[in-house]
């Protein structure tokens, strides 16, 4: 066993320290160092790879069940040079200081409103980009304190090393300083998320551009941005950069919002528009070079005509979809099977990878929706599954969400088309409203875009499958729709709900105007 555990530790020291063994070639013996034999060996019931909302969920709550586990986390810096701390992304690149920039972004619209209201407001306004990005920070830094502090208080061990198998009970994690560390479970938890992808193919991406990964880290004001991709990323980090003053442009070679109602995407799209950002439609960039004086010239082809165009920006920020973390992890080795198309860990219903004691969660599973809420539960459930003798699994079914775009977009079930192509277009009715939120009224703002539907199956009592709801607050407001859907609610029971009045949410119980029926779905009054 002595010589054993010097090989693997020479196999571990070696060129690129590729793990050059087999779990096969070493049956039997290697499991039985990865139980402890192994000198400096450290063993536990379950240890969790990667810090973020789901695998901290997890190892919190297995902690808590009396089981010993560890979290290994490692955070590889940006290609731009960018690095955090502990909690993942939504804490640090994501939910939390997308949704602080979007609200400096709303209460600027707020302060255009207030001379309406009585306000007497100095002219004119100005952000203090730094001002304001130096106390989101702060605030990311008190929330990864706190995480340490959480797991430190639930007798978690944290290493902060960049971990990969060498066999199928063990991991070798390599610290900043070159230090290895062998750590060993029963049960391993894979969560690692994913990172923001770069378009290599092209000229100056990855020396010029930035990313999520970087825009919220940034000391100083990104300037005159192109936003590159139309997803809720791209779309979020655009609505923000405009609404604090800053000349910005999204670059969408489709549509926006793949994957949520179409209906709803474009009239986000169409509010943004209206409100200052610029789109440039069925275009691709093709090179990025930077100028003498630091700004980036950027070329681009428009997809239909094949015209080509050049635009000088500030920034470019690439926001065209993310990649899941698992290139390093060393999972062909341990026999963990991925999709080779999009690199995600393949898992069940109960989270089991090809390999039986090894899990995957969170956004780094296949067909699990990216959502922090979803890797938080579905963390929590596995370790209670594992540890605590139940065997509830994660439902997946009408999961709400929000898309903090200027006008926030909330969704919970399918959309019209999944809708549609689900059942039929037959068998489905959809009730909407146009309407116009009462703060919107004394400042005299435009609510052309704010709008609601409710997608039901036809045949009584109509079955909720699916609401969708553009307008202020829309993550609130859906929230607590979404139980009665999970909950089965028909058409019949949300219009025998009474509303709150004056509010936005109360326009969901109002719905009485179908598509099917023609009428001009606009609300006129109380």
């Amino acid at each position: 066993m002595a010589a054993m555990a010097a090989a693997m530790a020479a196999a571990l020291r070696g060129p690129g320290r590729r793990f050059r063994w087999r779990t096969q070639a070493l049956a039997g013996g290697v499991r039985g160092a990865a139980r402890g034999v192994a000198a400096g060996q450290q063993n536990y019931d379950l240890l969790v790879i990667g810090g973020g909302s789901g695998g901290l969920a997890c190892a919190k709550e297995a902690a808590q069940l009396g089981r010993k586990v560890a979290v290994v986390d490692y955070v590889e810096p940006s290609p731009q040079g960018t690095k955090w701390g502990l909690g993942g992304t939504c804490v640090n690149v994501g939910c939390i200081p997308k949704k602080l920039m979007h609200q400096a972004a709303l209460l600027g619209g707020m302060i255009q409103d207030a001379h309406h209201y009585g306000w007497e407001v100095a002219q004119p306004i100005r952000h203090d980009w730094r001002k304001m990005a130096e106390a989101v920070q702060n605030h990311v830094k008190s929330l990864n304190w706190g995480h340490r502090v959480q797991l430190q208080d639930r007798k978690v061990k944290y290493f902060n090393i960049k971990a990969s198998f060498i066999n199928e009970h063990t991991v070798c994690g390599i610290a900043k300083s070159g230090k290895e560390t062998l750590l060993s479970a029963d049960h391993i938890v894979i969560a690692t998320g994913g990172r923001p992808r770069y378009p290599t193919h092209i000229e100056g991406a990855l020396e010029y551009g930035i990313t999520s990964d970087d825009i919220f880290w940034l000391k100083e004001s990104p300037g005159k941005t192109l936003v590159v991709g139309a997803s809720y990323v791209a779309l979020e980090c655009a609505g923000f950069l405009t609404g604090i003053g800053l000349d910005t442009t999204v670059m969408m070679r489709s549509i926006p919002l793949r994957g949520f109602d179409q209906q709803m995407s474009s009239l986000v799209m169409e509010h943004m528009e209206s409100h200052g950002t610029q789109f440039l439609k069925g275009c691709i960039p093709t090179c990025i070079k930077r100028l003498p004086d630091g700004q980036l010239q950027v070329t681009w082809e428009d997809r239909t005509s094949g015209k080509k165009d050049t635009g000088i920006f500030d920034t470019v920020l690439w926001a065209i979809g993310r990649i899941p973390e698992t290139r390093n992890l060393n999972l062909k080795e341990v026999g963990v099977n991925i999709n080779p198309e999009n690199q995600k860990i393949i898992v069940d219903a109960q989270d089991v990878t090809s390999v039986p004691h090894i899990y995957a969660i969170g956004d780094v599973a296949e067909g699990r929706p990216e959502l922090t809420p979803t890797a938080i539960m579905a963390g929590k459930l596995l370790a209670q599954r594992l540890f605590g003798q139940s065997s509830d699994l994660m439902d997946y079914n009408n999961v709400p969400t929000t898309v903090f775009t200027p006008l926030e977009y909330g969704c919970v079930g399918l959309s019209e088309e999944e809708a549609v192509a689900r059942h039929g277009q037959e068998h489905i009715e959809v009730y909407h409203a146009y309407y116009k939120p009462l703060e919107f009224t004394v400042a005299e703002r435009d609510a052309s875009q704010c709008y609601i539907k409710l997608v039901c199956l036809k045949e009584p009592p109509q079955l909720v499958l699916g609401l969708h709801f553009l307008g202020p607050n829309a993550g609130e407001v859906t929230q607590g729709f979404a139980l009665g859907i999970k909950c089965g609610a028909s058409y019949a029971q949300v219009m025998r709900t009474v509303g709150i009045h004056p509010t936005c949410s109360e326009e969901v119980v109002k719905l009485r105007i179908s598509k099917r029926s023609g009428l001009d779905p606009t609300v006129t009054g109380c």
